[in-house]
């Protein structure tokens, strides 16, 4: 994962303005906190179902960010996800030709940093 505006080399921390810095071109990681309904939608969009995301840094601290994706994997609330912004969020079989700006496109089971794990699904540590 390249961190946009900078060279592709380890990174020990994230960027504090990731999100804006390079629209487009993120894979991030965040922590789906709740759904959205919306019953009135562009035609294209039926069928989606909607997450609200909290952005999640690499020690696993909520950033404050909220994000709406569409969700192409089946996440649910609490699970931690990996999701894609800008134009990569329409590569997914989900959203290919809808109009998404972010997708939820994995469910992370496991994360580690620098050898330390920060996140286990089942809560192994």
């Amino acid at each position: 994962m390249r961190f946009c505006g900078e060279p592709a080399v380890k990174h020990h921390g994230w960027p504090s303005a990731v999100r804006n810095s390079c629209p487009g071109e993120n894979m991030l990681i965040a922590k789906v906190v709740g759904t959205l309904v919306s019953t009135r939608k562009e035609e294209s969009l039926e069928n989606l179902k909607f997450l609200v995301l909290k952005q999640i840094d690499p020690q696993g601290t909520e950033t404050g960010a909220y994000v709406i994706a569409a969700d192409a994997v089946g996440a649910g609330v609490g699970e931690v996800v990996l999701y894609a912004t800008g134009s990569s969020a329409r590569q997914t079989v989900m959203t290919d030709r809808r109009p998404c700006d972010a997708v939820v496109m994995a469910i992370v089971d496991l994360w580690d940093v620098d050898e330390k794990i920060k996140y286990h699904k089942y809560g192994r540590a």
